[in-house]
């Protein structure tokens, strides 16, 4: 029994010594921000403004990646599970990398790796490593001078032991819990199991505001006859309200200003003007003088906005007819002005190629147009990707090479929005969701791969609830459930 005591004894000592030394090499929160920085910088969402689903896909992973590095800053906390992070990386020239990822000519390219650290200064320098980032200044940083109070909260870190110390003392392993949730994959079941008592709580705190919004969005649509009112970005419930009635307060102030707003969609985003799909901006940081500027410009604005019209039928007319649109899903967020300008730069390219396209020989066919690429392609949707820069004769040849397979696309993408609108309907009356969407980075396609699995299962768990299909699992600060489109069952 003594030899036992001794050994106890001795394994607490050498304890209390492991917890001196990991205590030495320990980043503060402070630090980790510090030393996150270069991170922050190249995938902050203010740096995607003109690319909406790299910007979200972003969003979404800092709201994952920020609750990954409190938990670690909290005593005690024990119940760490792998997670996978997917972020867009702006970049000046590519990097080699031993983590998954997929460049663009966007200038940023696609990064995905799995968090399983337990302390901070691991967890930054996988962040880093993962990214193909600097970790030279993180051994600059002064890991040894956090406060005393800071460091106490480092002594219920779980600590590395011997196999044989939880054999004797019949504690759990955390390194084996955490092997054995990397061998087993996340299902959908299991992550539900999980995760809807969380939801269901979060989704009942927000039926009152949710209730508000819908009321705030009829009132002020029907007042001032919109269209519609949307939201470029995903924010929460409550920020949705804050921006409705703070469009009613000025409504209220200044009815005037507002009186050639009918029939028009008004997006709530980072930026006022008018869109280059022809939507009234308003900005969200912007206060209410710099909105009734842009309700005060709105007779210029359509002004514009003809000129734009005439100049897309005129590129049509020296292409052959395809029709000239802009995407708002796909194209980046442009206003009025840098469309018009875009427009009509490659118009008169246009014409002084002298490009010769017999007339409406590609009628019913469609284009884009960006200007951040450099090679002309074909959308798996139907329409063509022209840059500005492209060559006029590259141009011809490429769109005469592809108009048969571009008709063949368009055809499929009709037949796969009805599917896609189907399967939804389906789904959502089958549990009995509330609501059924997906985010702008799911494809038709992906969308409807994963309602057709979904059918096949019993879920009761989402009766009543919101359903996103995303690129990952979350539940959002209302309630919303995202799952990934591949979930696994």
């Amino acid at each position: 029994m003594f030899c036992c005591l001794r050994v106890v004894r001795r394994l607490c000592l050498e304890k209390i010594l492991l917890q001196c030394i990991i205590q030495s090499r320990t980043l503060s929160g402070a630090d980790a921000i510090n030393a996150l920085r270069p991170f922050y910088f190249a995938v902050h969402p203010d740096f995607f403004g003109q690319h909406p689903k790299e910007r979200e896909v972003n969003e979404n992973s800092l709201k994952r990646l920020n609750g990954y590095l409190e938990n670690l800053q909290k005593p005690g906390f024990r119940s760490f599970k792998p997670t996978q992070l997917t972020f867009y990386v702006r970049e000046r020239e590519p990097n080699s990398s031993n983590v998954q990822e997929s460049f663009s000519t966007s200038g940023f390219r696609a990064v995905s790796f799995t968090l399983h650290t337990r302390d901070l200064l691991s967890t930054v320098l996988d962040i880093l490593n993962s990214c193909s980032l600097s970790t030279e200044h993180v051994q600059s940083l002064n890991v040894n001078s956090q406060p005393h109070k800071e460091a106490k909260s480092t002594l219920n870190r779980p600590i590395k032991w011997d196999k044989t110390y939880y054999s004797f003392t019949g504690f759990k392993d955390p390194e084996e819990d955490l092997e054995q949730a990397q061998r087993v994959e996340t299902t959908l079941t299991s992550w539900l199991d999980d995760n809807e008592a969380s939801a269901v709580k979060k989704l009942k705190k927000s039926l009152p505001l949710r209730k508000e919004l819908e009321r705030l969005k009829f009132e002020l649509s029907h007042q001032l006859q919109l269209s519609d009112i949307r939201w470029q970005r995903s924010w929460g419930i409550a920020h949705r309200c804050s921006q409705l009635h703070s469009l009613g307060r000025l409504v209220q102030q200044r009815p005037e200003v507002v009186k050639n707003v009918k029939g028009r969609t008004v997006v709530f985003t980072d930026r006022s003007g008018m869109s280059a799909a022809g939507h009234i901006m308003l900005g969200t940081m912007d206060v209410h003088h710099h909105w009734t500027k842009i309700f005060e410009r709105l007779p210029n604005y359509y002004k514009l906005q003809k000129r734009l019209l005439f100049l897309q039928d005129r590129i049509s007319q020296l292409l052959g007819g395809i029709q000239v649109i802009y995407i708002e899903e796909l194209q980046p967020l442009l206003t009025l002005e840098e469309y018009y300008e875009t427009l009509d730069s490659f118009c008169n390219k246009l014409l002084d190629s002298r490009l010769r396209f017999h007339p409406h020989s590609l009628r019913g066919l469609q284009m884009i147009l960006e200007s951040d690429r450099y090679t002309p392609s074909l959308h798996e949707f139907g329409h063509f990707t022209i840059p500005t820069v492209c060559d006029p004769a590259t141009l011809q040849w490429f769109i005469v090479a592809k108009a048969q397979e571009a008709r063949e696309n368009l055809k499929r993408k009709e037949e796969m929005m009805i599917t896609e609108t189907e399967l939804i309907g389906t789904s959502t009356e089958k549990f009995s969701l509330d609501r059924l969407y997906k985010e702008p980075s799911v494809s038709s396609a992906q969308m409807i791969d994963c309602c057709k699995r979904l059918l096949e299962e019993s879920l009761p768990y989402l009766q009543g609830m919101h359903l996103c299909i995303s690129h990952f699992y979350s539940v959002l600060q209302d309630g919303d459930l995202c799952i990934p489109w591949n979930w696994k069952s």
